[in-house]
């Protein structure tokens, strides 16, 4: 849902847009680990390659993913169009993109650490949330369009997004500011926001206040510190809400993001 890209801009995240699709907690194992689907590497393969075979397992094991990208993500047509696959194969031959598969391809040849990082993350998120769904995770490249796609219970992870600060293709298109968010380190922490802003939905969100809208950002931003148990973000409205919780501890954390009555939240600080 793209209006949540100037509220988040406004924060200074990087993420971008929300699509929804399909899940099942079945996603994780009985350990409570998350898998993530290298749908990438299929991309990598038909991408650099022209490989009919990646693009076949692309349309039969990921269809959902495979038309989101092409149609909502890179908007290049309609994913049934009879010459769709030869526009997104040529859309990638640009010496610069290639260049930024190489890249994504070399720097996540793993995403192990990752995975663990993300069991224990929604394993705690289901502790304090135990009425939500553990996601389906996959792993793309977007061409630098989107960071993370949300959608029904799915997370897509566009990691040509995420090849860190220093980058040289970055300072060519993002400020300083935004290339600190443009790391491995802020895949987790993203993915966990975008998802919870796709569960907890604010009603009306451009049509409300501004406070409002940050504050409805700041609830999910303690939340996310909560499950990760560090302070990844720190702002104005994070600490209204820290404040909040630490009067009302009788208050779970489902009452907190659905919670609309921001005047019980808002401090007037005039």
């Amino acid at each position: 849902m793209k209006k949540f890209f100037y509220i988040l801009f406004y924060v200074a995240f990087i993420c971008i847009g929300c699509q929804f699709k399909s899940s099942s907690e079945d996603n994780a194992n009985k350990n409570g680990l998350v898998k993530i689907e290298r749908y990438d590497r299929l991309e990598y393969r038909y991408l650099t390659t022209g490989d009919f075979s990646a693009l076949q397992q692309m349309n039969t094991e990921y269809p959902i993913e495979t038309r989101t990208l092409i149609e909502n993500v890179l908007k290049i047509g309609n994913a049934t169009d009879p010459d769709i696959n030869t526009r997104f194969l040529k859309f990638y031959q640009d010496t610069t993109l290639q260049s930024l598969i190489s890249a994504v391809e070399s720097k996540y040849v793993t995403m192990d650490d990752l995975e663990r990082q993300f069991g224990r993350a929604f394993k705690q998120l289901k502790h304090v949330l135990p009425e939500i769904e553990i996601p389906k995770v996959y792993a793309q490249i977007s061409a630098l369009d989107q960071s993370v796609i949300v959608g029904n219970g799915s997370i897509g992870i566009s990691l040509d997004k995420y090849l860190g600060e220093d980058y040289p293709l970055y300072r060519k298109f993002y400020s300083t500011q935004q290339r600190k968010q443009m790391t491995k380190n802020q895949i987790l922490s993203d993915c966990l926001t975008f998802y919870l802003m796709s569960v907890y939905q604010l009603k009306n969100f451009e049509r409300r206040p501004q406070v409002e809208r940050d504050l409805h950002i700041g609830k999910i931003q303690w939340v996310v510190n909560q499950v990760l148990q560090k302070r990844v973000f720190t702002n104005r409205y994070v600490n209204i809400v820290e404040n909040y919780m630490h009067n009302n501890t009788d208050t779970s954390y489902d009452e907190l993001l659905k919670m609309t009555d921001f005047s019980k939240l808002y401090v007037d600080e005039e």
